[in-house]
């Protein structure tokens, strides 16, 4: 037990090194329970403050303290930051793969010198023979295993390495082992220790909640345009993206970049040193903005990051509560965004199939488990909560998640859970909440046969509510969030009734509960920061005054030019323009339908006109009218205007890109549509003799419409082909549209 004396040098250290006047939560228990030399398992949410719980024992203790660390940016991240609080440089050190041979000598020394209180490592570095050896040479105050989480198959970021850890310390020599983590469900709390050996350590789990973090899940629809939206809406503000790709990394931080946003990438693809510069940035607030995968964050002490932005659903819950936790540490104000499709999920699973089977049911689990709380309409704090292992009353959320700020209608749900919680009774509670639906749903499945699932009484009860699954998980959910069931931890996914659910078997009570919401239909709550996108605040539908005012300016710019007012602007166009209010050339280029050759061509008559009636009604613009596209480098445009210039046949070009004549006319018309001129006229002689050409050519001119259909039906379908009404349509918006 730790002294009154020393007590006082704790508080002493705290103050004089680390400048702290007191401690957070458990952090003064946690420090003198391993300072007492006992084993300390210690479960703290990101910004809790963890760090300081062995960087502080390490201080005053005899020896140097190992710290298991695994990633490079975490170690040199904390390293930079412990030297910080020094005079002397060789006060922590960090030891892996990053460092030269004289780097890993100077290391050497000062730790066998006695400088060194803190020693960061990877763990494949631990398990080397040679620093094995060396770990002998000097005494070792106690081992740090921080992300311990990494020990577990069912954590978010199992490293097998991670497994090997015990026997390593057991040679080093007995120590006292703090384990420590931000993210722990029961199951791998239990793994944790177990792996460990440390079955009899002090366990200190601080609230999961953090009551700073708003959470909001929308429905991923124009994501990258979404994103941007809000990150312009956020201005000034450190945040982090989260994808699962490289590749969406490197397109989503680009697109930000081109719209004036202080954003980069971080990804294992990228060189140490890139990595290094791009943390170092994010830190220094010379970028705003790190578009990631989830190899950033881990241990990255901004206490100011404002929002984190999934444009990926994560793939279990301690991932996407670890990544979100990195919102708001200084308790100010945090922001958590996902978009959410269920297809998503699938391509998840898809990415398991190569995988153990064992790995793959563990996979599944923690997905659908995502996937639920995606989907609830419950309060999403509750939920997640929960799945922690803690209780907690939605009415304390106070609005700091979208289905609390956003309700959705509730229905009485009493003869469901009743008869719910009888159909998992009646099947022996030994089945997961799939097989308990496919019951509920009367669906013979494989398992309904073997179990003769088909003779319960609950049998197809449930048929009637959905005829597909959804109310029923809504159902479920609720009904394990609520504690009337549990899912089983060493059988994972098994449902269990608590006492709680057989007292309500026994007496049945009024309950409310909530329908899931169905993404896949975009029904989703509304969000925390609606976006002003027309008019002045009133939704997305277009401008009746301006779009009649471009309308004639349409018609006069064609009287005037002697051409149909199609080919000057099309409605869709002009649709766009009155919900957007671009007022600039360079805004109107991002119009659907307005290259940069059209917006030169006549484009400044319309800037003015909506800059004077933008100016006149006071009209506040949406934040998207700001976006840019990025150049879309996949090539498809640019081989087909490469090809045209080289007067490859549109035949020839089809095929080799394995597309269809029409599929690539309406490529070309796309392209032409967007202001880009192109000259087919080596294709057309081919095709059709000059008099057919004039006659299509005078058709468009004189026709208001450039429907093909019409032409068509005008000129004839027995005389004139489809494919050379649309090449003499796409000559004709070429030569004087663009």
């Amino acid at each position: 037990m730790v002294g009154e004396v020393e007590t006082s040098e704790i508080l002493d250290t705290l103050k004089s090194f680390f400048g702290f006047n007191g401690f957070k939560g458990n952090q003064e228990k946690i420090i003198k329970s391993l300072l007492g030399g006992k084993d300390t398992f210690v479960i703290m949410p990101t910004g809790g403050g963890k760090s300081l719980c062995y960087q502080l024992p390490a201080m005053l203790s005899e020896g140097t303290a190992i710290v298991v660390s695994p990633l490079i940016a975490l170690m040199k991240n904390q390293v930079d930051a412990i030297r910080g609080f020094s005079k002397e440089t060789g006060i922590a050190h960090f030891l892996n793969s990053s460092l030269n041979k004289s780097d890993i000598a100077q290391v050497k020394k000062d730790v066998l010198s006695g400088k060194t209180k803190l020693l960061y490592i990877a763990p494949e570095t631990l398990t080397k023979e040679d620093n094995i050896a060396f770990f002998k040479e000097f005494k070792i105050s106690f081992f740090a295993i921080d992300e311990a989480h990494c020990i577990s198959e069912w954590g978010h970021d199992f490293r097998p390495e991670y497994r090997r850890l015990r026997p390593i310390i057991d040679a080093v020599g007995s120590v006292p082992v703090m384990a420590l983590t931000a993210t722990a469900t029961p199951k791998v709390q239990q793994d944790i220790q177990k792996n460990l050996g440390m079955m009899g350590a002090e366990l200190y789990k601080s609230s999961f909640n953090r009551d700073n973090l708003y959470y909001d899940v929308r429905s991923k629809q124009n994501v990258i345009k979404e994103i941007i939206k809000y990150v312009k809406s956020n201005s000034g503000k450190s945040g982090i993206i989260y994808c699962l790709s490289r590749k969406k990394v490197e397109e989503i931080a680009e697109a930000l970049k081109v719209n004036g946003i202080k954003a980069a990438p971080y990804h294992a693809g990228l060189d140490a040193k890139e990595r290094a510069r791009t943390q170092d940035g994010f830190l220094m607030e010379d970028l705003n903005v790190i578009v990631a995968t989830i190899a950033f964050g881990m241990g990255i002490d901004k206490p100011d990051v404002r929002f984190v932005i999934h444009h990926d659903i994560p793939k279990s819950l301690e991932g996407y509560y670890q990544e979100t936790g990195r919102a708001g540490r200084d308790g100010g104000e945090g922001k958590c965004v996902t978009f959410y499709s269920y297809d998503d999920i699938l391509k998840l699973e898809k990415f398991m199939k190569d995988k153990p089977v064992a790995e793959q049911e563990i996979g599944k689990q923690m997905l659908s488990e995502t996937a639920s709380f995606a989907e609830t309409s419950s309060c999403r704090r509750k939920f997640l909560l929960h799945y922690f292992g803690e209780e907690f009353d939605e009415v304390k959320c106070n609005g700091m998640c979208d289905n609390c700020r956003h309700p959705k209608q509730k229905f009485e749900a009493k003869e469901d859970l009743e008869l719910a919680l009888k159909c998992i009774s009646e099947i022996k509670e030994k089945h997961k909440i799939k097989d308990v639906i496919n019951v509920l749903m009367g669906n013979l499945t494989a398992t309904a046969k073997t179990y003769k699932h088909n003779t319960v009484e609950s049998w197809g009860a449930g048929v009637d509510h959905d005829k597909d699954d959804k109310f029923w998980q809504a159902v479920l959910r609720q009904t394990i969030v609520n504690g009337f069931l549990s899912k089983d931890i060493e059988n994972y996914g098994l449902l269990r009734l608590t006492d709680k659910g057989k007292a309500f078997l026994k007496k049945p009570v009024s309950i409310k509960f909530t329908l899931d919401h169905d993404y896949a239909k975009g029904d989703a709550p509304t969000g925390d920061d609606d976006i002003v996108v027309g008019g002045k605040g009133g939704g997305s539908a277009a401008d009746e005054i301006l779009f009649a005012m471009l309308k004639d300016q349409v018609k006069k710019t064609a009287k005037a030019k002697g051409l149909p007012p199609y080919v000057i602007f099309q409605e869709l166009s002009l649709e766009e323009m009155s919900i957007q209010y671009p007022i600039t050339m360079d805004e109107m280029t991002k119009i659907s339908g307005v290259g940069s050759g059209k917006a030169a061509k006549y484009g400044k008559a319309f800037v003015d006109l909506i800059k004077k009636y933008v100016d006149d009604n006071d009209i506040e613009r949406p934040v998207d009218m700001v976006i840019k596209s990025v150049v879309n480098k996949s090539g498809l445009k640019v081989y087909i205007i490469q090809n045209i210039d080289r007067k490859i046949g549109l035949k020839e070009m089809a095929k080799s890109k394995n597309l269809t004549l029409p599929k690539l006319l309406t490529e070309i018309e796309t392209i032409v549509e967007s202001g880009t001129r192109i000259n087919i006229n080596y294709y057309i002689d081919d095709l059709m003799d000059e008099e057919k050409q004039d006659e299509i050519l005078e058709y468009f001119k004189e026709s208001e419409t450039d429907s093909v259909e019409d032409a068509l039906k005008e000129l004839g379908e027995n005389d004139y082909s489809e494919e050379e009404i649309r090449v003499m349509r796409i000559k004709f918006l070429s030569d004087f549209g663009n």
